[in-house]
């Protein structure tokens, strides 16, 4: 499948995108209660949403960036986590907050959570994701948080690549 600019439609405009991840700061401010949080964004994908998301935070924010892959250059994942770049730093007592763009099939949340839980003592731990596609599940895990729920269909925009073209989109779209 190619994919061409001419060809998306808007999936969540960026206003849509702005009120959800304002709401879900909120939500966060009212767990964390001031706190301070290390948040850690997955890149590439989530560095969109998580940049937007911190900003909008009222509370101390650390922030930490690892890279997974298990999408390569094609559309659908390979089932397979690679983790690019997974250096952290000491987490033990620190509240935990994982940015990620989408869950899908789940595995690359599911293989993020267990180190961090293999790894760390951590205080809290939570796993915010922009988009959750429940659809394609293949393990049993849930975002804490998320912005939108999406259907089977293969998105780009906010971060969110094909081949690595179309992060920079102001909103999420679809081709038609």
């Amino acid at each position: 499948m190619e994919i061409k600019l001419e060809d998306l439609k808007v999936l969540y405009s960026e206003e849509q995108l702005n009120t959800r991840i304002k709401e879900i700061a909120q939500e966060l401010d009212n767990f964390y209660k001031g706190e301070e949080v290390t948040a850690i964004c997955v890149l590439k994908g989530a560095v969109m949403f998580a940049t937007e998301l911190v900003k909008d935070l009222n509370m101390p924010v650390k922030m930490e960036f690892i890279r997974l892959s298990s999408y390569g250059s094609g559309t659908s994942t390979s089932g397979k986590v690679n983790a690019v770049d997974i250096k952290l730093p000491d987490l033990n007592g620190k509240n935990v907050l994982i940015i990620e763009d989408i869950v899908d099939t789940g595995l690359t949340a599911k293989f993020l959570t267990d180190f961090i839980h293999m790894n760390f003592n951590v205080k809290s731990f939570k796993f915010c994701s922009l988009l959750d596609k429940k659809i394609t599940r293949k393990v049993d895990i849930e975002p804490d948080y998320y912005g939108f729920e999406v259907d089977n269909r293969f998105v780009v925009g906010f971060g969110l690549d094909y081949d690595g073209y179309y992060r920079n989109l102001r909103y999420i779209g679809y081709k038609s």
